[in-house]
């Protein structure tokens, strides 16, 4: 069977043409830079803003995996990284449906709820999140990926593409989970949180508080979005300290994570599984980054959130993966908890 591969070039992409490879595909891999040499693959150069180039290279394959985005808000301006990512999804689709194709899987973002990006605080409702938590996107990745799962949505309604969009968080290369500087930030990360925690109920309210008022202050200024250039967060955190940094910028990523050759496999299954349908699915880590208590992550980090309504256990990830478990048959196989024994 062959597979029309977009961005198969970039770090998912690179991990899933791998993986396809192995298992037997024939892949064409499609991105915008000349000269790429994918052993065992073919490369064409093409821009998927490009529909009738594109629906030239889809002629033939029984499936898509699109990945050919811009990956972050602060690469781009809003106008270009809105356009590339939404436009762009929907000339796939619609070169699919021209050319019969009734299988894809693409990438979403863990940002179609609002929160790495987000201009105002992350409000979760509950623990984990899951995909019927409420989203409320405020930047132009964030919202062009809430998007592209309408797009699915849209296509199966029209054509019966059968679709999944999967709501990646940040993606790691093989082997991160055994690298020093990994471990490093790992136990940092635990120590401040302890600080925190030895705090009384009161002096963590007040410290919250605090940090709320500087953190909204940061982010309303749209410091990790692009403007002139490419934006130094790291510029925007100088005077605070690490626990100021855990709230305003770890916090909102909840601490997910998955490993590139996870990503690969989701994306696979997500041509091969049985279903129908267009389905918007988290696939990341099962455990959070830390190897950290995660109610006790909840408790300190989201004090609104009622205990009956936090329902994980040890290290689980505060971002659930039952559906993609249920839908595609995902199972993280490189984790942070082959640390934790």
């Amino acid at each position: 069977m062959r597979v029309l591969v977009t961005g198969g070039a970039g770090r998912v992409g690179n991990a899933t043409t791998r993986r396809l490879l192995d298992n037997g595909w024939e892949v064409r891999v499609i991105g915008l830079e000349d000269g790429i040499d994918i052993p065992g693959a073919e490369f064409v150069k093409c821009d998927v803003l490009n529909y009738e180039a594109l629906r030239q290279q889809m002629r033939g394959c029984q499936a898509v995996i699109h990945l050919a985005a811009i990956s972050s808000p602060v690469l781009a301006k809003g106008y270009q990284v809105f356009d590339s990512n939404a436009s762009g999804t929907f000339h796939v689709f619609e070169a699919a449906s021209a050319e019969g194709i009734r299988r894809i899987a693409h990438a979403s973002s863990i940002n179609a709820i609002g929160a790495v990006y987000s201009l105002t605080d992350f409000k979760a409702h509950y623990f984990p999140i899951d995909e019927d938590h409420p989203t409320y996107t405020t930047d132009p990745y964030s919202f062009g990926k809430n998007v592209v799962e309408q797009i699915g949505e849209y296509y199966w309604r029209r054509d019966g593409i059968s679709s999944v969009a999967l709501r990646l968080p940040g993606v790691r290369v093989g082997g991160w989970q055994h690298k020093d500087d990994y471990q490093r930030q790992r136990d940092h990360s635990r120590s401040v949180i302890a600080q925190f925690a030895a705090l009384s109920d009161d002096e963590r309210a007040a410290r919250i508080a605090e940090i709320q008022r500087t953190m909204l202050e940061v982010r309303r200024s749209k410091v990790l979005e692009y403007r002139d250039g490419p934006p130094d967060w790291r510029q925007a955190r100088q005077g605070y300290d690490d626990l100021w940094a855990m709230y305003t910028f770890d916090r909102f990523n909840l601490w997910t994570v998955i490993d590139d050759r996870d990503a690969a496999q989701a994306l696979e299954k997500g041509l091969t599984a049985d279903y129908e349908g267009a389905h918007a699915l988290f696939v990341n880590d099962q455990h959070n980054t830390l190897g950290y208590d995660s109610r006790a992550l909840v408790h300190l980090f989201f004090p609104d959130v009622s205990d009956s309504n936090v329902n994980l256990s040890g290290t689980q990830s505060l971002v659930s993966i039952e559906k993609a478990r249920q839908l595609i048959g995902f199972e993280p196989a490189y984790s942070v908890g082959d640390l934790l024994s």
